[in-house]
C-alpha cells in the first residue's frame, strides 16, 4: 500500500478560491502607473494594452497574477510603466467591472471607455460586427 508522500490531494490542487466574494479598496493610480485596458491577448502571459494615456503597450503579467486572477481581452488594468522602456508595461492589478464603472464615475477613466464584460476569447476589441448574409442553394 501506498503512503502519503504529498502535501494534499486533489482538493488542495483544486484551491479555495477565498476572494471571490470579497469587497476590496478602490486602488487608484499613482506616480509611474497608468489605467489601460487589454486588447489582445497574446500567450504566453503578455498581451497587448492601450493605456488610458493614448499609447499602446505590451503588457506582460506580473507573476503573482498569473495562475490566480484571468485576464482576458476588455478587462481594464492597473499597469506599471517600465522608465528604461515605453513601449512595455507590466499588469499589476485587474478590476472588476463594478470597480471599472466605479473609476468612471470619479473620473479616473474616460467617459468614452466601454467595460465589456463578455469579449470572447480570440476575439479582438474594437472589431466591427459583420453581418453575414447566406443564400439558398438548392442541392441538385
Amino acid at each position: 500500500m501506498p503512503k502519503n508522500k504529498g502535501k494534499g490531494g486533489k482538493n488542495r490542487r483544486r484551491g479555495k478560491n477565498e476572494n471571490e466574494d470579497e469587497k476590496r479598496e478602490l486602488v487608484f493610480k499613482e506616480d509611474g502607473q497608468e489605467y489601460a485596458q487589454v486588447t489582445k491577448m497574446l500567450g504566453n502571459g503578455r498581451c497587448e494594452s492601450l493605456c488610458f494615456d493614448g499609447e499602446k503597450r505590451l503588457c506582460h503579467i506580473r507573476g503573482k497574477l498569473r495562475k490566480k486572477v484571468w485576464v482576458n481581452a476588455g478587462d481594464i488594468v492597473l499597469v506599471g510603466l517600465r522608465e528604461f522602456q515605453d513601449e512595455k508595461a507590466d499588469i499589476i492589478l485587474r478590476y472588476t467591472p463594478d470597480e471599472a464603472r466605479h473609476l468612471k464615475q470619479y473620473g479616473e477613466l474616460p467617459e468614452a471607455t466601454k467595460i465589456n464584460e463578455g469579449v470572447e476569447e480570440g476575439e479582438e476589441m474594437g472589431d466591427e460586427d459583420v453581418d453575414f448574409t447566406f443564400e439558398d442553394v438548392d442541392d441538385i
